[in-house]
């Protein structure tokens, strides 16, 4: 007869400790007592400017890393930062200077064009930049707590460094054509501080806008090379617009957009034959503006979306 052996008893659970029950505003009220926050929470504008301005040697040393690897794989190397620019420049020259004929009535065609070209190209590649700001650096994101706005501010700034090695050739080409140093050569800086200004604002906004929609990604080269047609960069606005062909309010909108405007004022700093009559009225006040009104804007934007960049 087969025995059978009895289960010992299950321990009997300990007693339930009543948890006291908590409304949302009393929770609040007890993380705050303790020191604790929300994770990821979006900091007050003040202290996020301040943890930014913390985090500017990360973003000096993250804006000379991308700007040494981009061309790390060339054998030229860094010569493609001086030579993309040219390469565009000449390219333009053939097509609208001497195909189309654009260089008629336009003194100094050569170093018009250049200025033209290298200064836009520093306002592209920065918008450009900015749409590749957080999905190009998702792993960072996700993994260090930082403010977010320091990426597509240090790839603003590695556009900016890439423009001062542009900026050497510019002189270069200006002196082989007879546009020698000058008073007016120093207006350059602020007319270059103001496009600085304006493109991070853009680029954050951009960034902001591509973190959630990817497809925008897609579209911006589209918009880019519409803009840099009716910016003036190949051609004359002042010639364009001459006579009664465009309607008043289309050649404001031209005379008056930021790109042409950061354009036509470093011409007119440069070139001895871009004179002030060129510029449209108040075109040193509409440049400052449009950086203070797309920089703040910009950087507001940004930030009200901080706690979402990276997740999902």
């Amino acid at each position: 007869m087969v025995s059978q052996t009895a289960a010992p008893p299950t321990p009997a659970s300990p007693p339930a400790q009543d948890v006291p029950a908590y409304a949302p505003g009393e929770l609040a009220a007890l993380a705050a007592r303790h020191g604790l926050t929300v994770s990821g929470a979006r900091p007050t504008l003040p202290a996020y400017i301040r943890q930014l301005w913390g985090r500017r040697h990360f973003i000096a040393a993250f804006a000379t890393a991308k700007l040494t690897a981009q061309y790390s794989q060339a054998k030229l190397g860094q010569i493609w930062q001086i030579m993309t620019p040219l390469l565009n420049a000449t390219v333009y020259y053939f097509i609208f200077g001497v195909l189309m004929n654009t260089k008629h009535g336009v003194e100094d065609f050569v170093p018009f064009l250049v200025t033209g070209v290298f200064i836009w190209t520093f306002t592209a590649s920065s918008i450009t930049a900015g749409t590749r700001a957080i999905s190009g650096n998702i792993g960072l994101v996700r993994a260090l707590h930082f403010p977010r706005a320091s990426l597509p501010v240090a790839l603003a700034l590695q556009q900016l460094q890439q423009l001062l090695f542009s900026l050497g050739a510019l002189t270069v080409i200006l002196l082989a054509f007879g546009q020698y140093p000058r008073p007016s050569w120093l207006l350059a800086v602020p007319a270059l501080a103001l496009q600085a200004v304006f493109n991070t604002g853009v680029s954050m906004a951009v960034a902001r806008l591509t973190a959630k929609t990817p497809d925008i990604a897609q579209l911006t080269p589209f918009v880019l090379r519409t803009w840099m047609y009716s910016s003036g960069v190949m051609w004359s606005l002042d010639h364009l617009l001459k006579g009664d062909r465009v309607p008043h309010t289309v050649m404001v909108a031209l005379e008056y957009n930021p790109a042409a405007l950061f354009i036509n004022l470093t011409r007119y700093a440069l070139i001895d034959s871009y004179t002030w009559a060129q510029l449209p009225p108040y075109a040193w006040a509409v440049a400052a503006g449009w950086a203070l009104l797309c920089g703040v804007a910009g950087f507001v934007y940004f930030w009200k979306a901080e706690e979402t960049y990276g997740r999902g």
